[in-house]
């Protein structure tokens, strides 16, 4: 048997004639895309450290199909210096090398490379360049996490400004980008500074009436216009509405500052408000539909817009009633850089859609390159060598027990299955997907059920992957079946008891005591109120739960020794309106507070500043603390003396099993047991990037 042949992917099913809109050329300016497919710029949180890195990824989407891939925004000046987050940066004739890397990636492909250029304003504190932050009124960073402040820029310091951005798209041209950006949205830009209402509050010709506040735009932009030449495109990206209170511009003065500037650029690129991408517990797909619909009563020059979009019927709907022109993704893209191809080769049942958990975005707050919850080889294209479409060929032709059908271990499975092995995947349950059965059962989380129907499609379609449900297997079974190879991806349980990030040893507790875990609530225990949850995991368990259990007709109590509910999801851009959700709801939150003691109908809370108690009423007592890995089957296979048996090859813990973690670490964990079987150590190493010193 050709084993590579066999695995070579079969396209021959054909696109569904509905879908042909997406793949027609768009005129952008001088330039042509091949299709409706956009990349609009995100951050990766690599940016200009890891030029390879970056390069790598964004040439993946270009070889997916996307017509358009641009960069994250891209600072052109030390004066407007995001760190430390990571971007792109187009500072000196350095990263004009780095950023060719990446147009180089896009353009062997067939598709336009975009660089979205830009000065930040107050928004940036400048730690990496300690240049002080201009804004058309001095203001301290809206950010709060750090005690900077911007000046006010003067009349000869807005031509300084003007020549840095002409500088940018010079650089950017060098590079070779084909679109460059003028970035107006999100409050980052100064530009956007200028045009807000509420950050610019001069008295000049630069400020007060919408005329003068479009000022700068209009100068930069007819700038870019002589330094781009006939060759190239202008972009603008501009916030149709700033949704925030507080004097902030309004959906109807954006429409009208759009009129303004209505034929100057080649391309529109829309987005609304600060946070333009809501996880799905917030926001369906296509939510941005509304503030579209006037849009091409404004200009007649092409439009792209996002919405976290996945479904190829609501792109066709998009387009054929005019509201947009092109298909504009960031997290589609990131969780699928295929999603193009698979819909022009007639599979879109095959894509990878985006969960709306934005796990990619909690990666680049935290500058860390980004990770995604469907798609593990995100930002490994170039370190790994790994393809999102690809696999490796298997090594050997040894056959694979996997225990356990949650992430971990169905992402286990179709990789393996793509590889060629032979695979055999058991779940003690009598349905797949481990314990995203439950969470997907929460409030909002609806969506995160693709992770198990897309990677169930997947194995469903590979005749060398065998599913066996309500199979809970001991360790004698394990081993007579004769696998070569057992991958365990058992889970984890909640605890009870209290350990967690506060509490090394489990709390005390009163014999009368009713305590419930996660678990118990996911598994429909019957609850007498009133509720203590205490949440010391800071993610989205504790206030889903609460969400619960209020619904339920029950009194709430959330206790976090955080000063905010769910305050690591902070990261992923949900925290307030989790906030908002729970106070609205009418459970009361308790933070900078630790629970010391369980009794019998009340818990004992601690300030953790003061240290002063106090007893809150509690029938119930949840602690939302830590995981146990489930590992007895891997313990009882080891023994006591901790080594593999000698009639297997290898035995893997992966997923929960190994570490308690987020679904995207065990989708990785799953993923990576999957390519690097068999394989040399010298194989599955990580390149490193050449660090340059920066001016």
């Amino acid at each position: 048997m050709d084993v590579e042949a066999a695995l070579k992917p079969k396209h021959e099913a054909r696109r569904d004639p509905r879908y042909d809109i997406l793949f027609e050329p768009v005129k952008i300016g001088p330039l042509i895309a091949r299709n409706r497919f956009y990349q609009v710029p995100h951050c990766n949180g690599a940016g200009y450290r890891y030029p390879n890195t970056v390069a790598g990824m964004r040439g993946v989407k270009a070889e997916g199909g996307w017509a358009v891939v641009c960069t994250e925004f891209c600072s052109v000046h030390p004066a407007g210096d995001p760190s430390p987050t990571g971007h792109a940066r187009l500072w000196n004739d350095d990263d004009v090398r780095a950023n060719a890397l990446m147009v180089d990636a896009v353009h062997r492909h067939g598709s336009l490379a975009g660089c979205e250029t830009v000065l930040t304003g107050a928004y940036t504190h400048n730690r990496d360049s300690r240049e002080i932050a201009y804004s058309p009124t001095s203001r301290p960073s809206p950010l709060g996490d750090f005690p900077s402040h911007s000046r006010t820029v003067s009349k000869a310091e807005i031509k300084e400004i003007r020549s840095w951005h002409r500088q940018g798209v010079r650089r950017a041209r060098q590079a070779g980008f084909d679109i460059v950006y003028l970035y107006v949205a999100h409050g980052v830009s100064i530009l956007h500074d200028f045009l807000s209402p509420r950050t610019n509050q001069r008295t000049d010709e630069y400020g007060g009436s919408l005329e003068n506040r479009t000022r700068l735009i209009r100068e930069i932009l007819e700038e870019t216009r002589e330094e781009i030449g006939d060759d190239g495109a202008v972009a603008i990206r501009f916030s149709l509405d700033e949704v925030i209170a507080d004097r902030g511009m309004s959906k109807e003065e954006a429409r009208d500052a759009m009129e303004l500037l209505a034929e100057l650029p080649d391309l529109w690129d829309l987005t609304v408000g600060y946070i333009d991408w809501p996880t799905s517990r917030f926001a369906e797909e296509n939510w941005m539909e509304p503030w579209l619909a006037h849009v091409r009563k404004v200009s007649s020059k092409p439009v792209v817009s996002v919405g976290r979009l996945t479904s190829p019927d609501t792109m066709v709907s998009l387009v054929k009633r005019g509201l947009v022109d092109f298909i504009g993704a960031a997290r589609p893209s990131i969780a699928d850089p295929f999603l193009p191809n698979k819909i022009k080769e007639g599979r879109p049942e095959d894509i990878r859609e985006c969960i709306g958990c934005n796990i990619c975005i909690a990666s680049q707050f935290m500058v860390t390159p980004v990770r995604c919850t469907q798609n593990p080889t995100m930002m490994e294209e170039w370190r790994r060598g790994w393809h999102p479409e690809r696999m490796n060929i298997a090594r050997s032709a040894s056959s694979v027990l996997i225990v356990g059908s949650g992430p971990a271990g169905l992402e286990a499975a179709q990789a393996l299955g793509k590889r060629g092995y032979a695979v055999t995947l058991a779940e003690s349950s009598r349905e797949l997907g481990g314990h995203l059965l439950k969470v997907t059962k929460l409030p909002g989380l609806g969506e995160w059920i693709r992770v198990r129907d897309y990677r169930l499609s997947q194995v469903q379609k590979q005749p060398n992957v065998e599913i066996f449900l309500d199979s809970e297997l001991t360790a004698g079974q394990v081993l007579e079946f004769g696998f070569d190879h057992v991958a365990l991806a058992t889970g984890a349980q909640w605890r009870a008891d209290g350990v967690g990030r506060r509490h090394a040893f489990p709390l005390p507790r009163h014999e009368r005591s009713v305590v419930m875990s996660p678990d118990d609530i996911m598994n429909g225990a019957e609850v007498p109120g009133p509720v203590v949850i205490f949440d010391d995991d800071h993610y989205f368990m504790g206030g889903s739960l609460a969400e619960v259990l209020v619904k339920q007709g029950h009194a709430v109590t959330l206790v976090t020794a955080a000063a905010l509910a769910s305050s690591w999801t902070m990261f992923t851009g949900d925290q307030g309106f989790i906030q908002e959700r729970l106070l609205k709801s009418g459970i009361e939150i308790v933070p900078n507070t630790d629970i010391m003691a369980i009794g019998d109908g009340s818990v004992t809370a601690e300030c953790i500043f003061t240290g002063r108690r106090r007893e809150i009423e509690a029938r119930i007592f949840i602690p939302v603390t830590s995981r146990i890995p489930d590992d007895r089957l891997y313990r009882e296979l080891v023994g006591s003396d901790e080594k593999v048996p000698p009639q297997l090859k290898s035995l893997t813990r992966i997923g929960d099993c190994l570490s308690p973690s987020t679904i995207a670490q065990s989708v990785y964990s799953g993923h990576k047991f999957a390519r690097q079987l068999d394989e040399s150590p010298e194989s599955i190493m990580v390149k490193r990037e050449v660090q340059k010193t920066d001016p």
